[in-house]
């Protein structure tokens, strides 16, 4: 299991560290809130893990039932709240284009995910996730 090591830089940015792969993500408070909005926050972090989960497991999905994906892209948008600060909502826009060999079942195994993805079930209830699948 990977283990994930965060250091702070001071400034309100962290560099945080994938032991596994070695990879580097920095994070820094958003505007709003004291920071320089140099980089993902930790909320847009947050947010965007619902958005690369349902695409990533959408790819499993095809690769599990053998058929193609031409294309995913995904647009996320997060809306905070106020009082107290947290995330609201999050809006997210999957477009994925598959060719004409791609059945209605899978169509819709692909839409069952937007709802049962690790992330998506993970999130607080409180969250509203506003999911859109676009077929391209």
């Amino acid at each position: 299991m990977p283990a994930f090591i965060t250091t702070y830089l001071g400034e309100l940015r962290c560099d945080n560290l994938h032991e596994q792969s070695g990879t580097s993500i920095f994070t820094d408070a958003p505007t709003d809130n004291q920071g320089k909005g140099s980089s993902f926050s930790p909320t847009d972090l947050c947010a965007l893990s619902l958005t690369t989960c349902i695409i990533t497991t959408m790819g499993i999905y095809a690769n599990l039932k053998g058929f193609p994906i031409e294309g995913m892209s995904g647009k996320t948008t997060k809306v905070m709240q106020a009082q107290p600060r947290k995330i609201a909502k999050i809006i997210s826009e999957i477009r994925v284009k598959v060719n004409d060999s791609v059945t209605e079942r899978q169509r819709e195994g692909l839409a069952r995910i937007m709802r049962t993805c690790p992330v998506s079930k993970s999130l607080h209830p409180d969250i509203e996730q506003d999911v859109t699948l676009v077929w391209e």
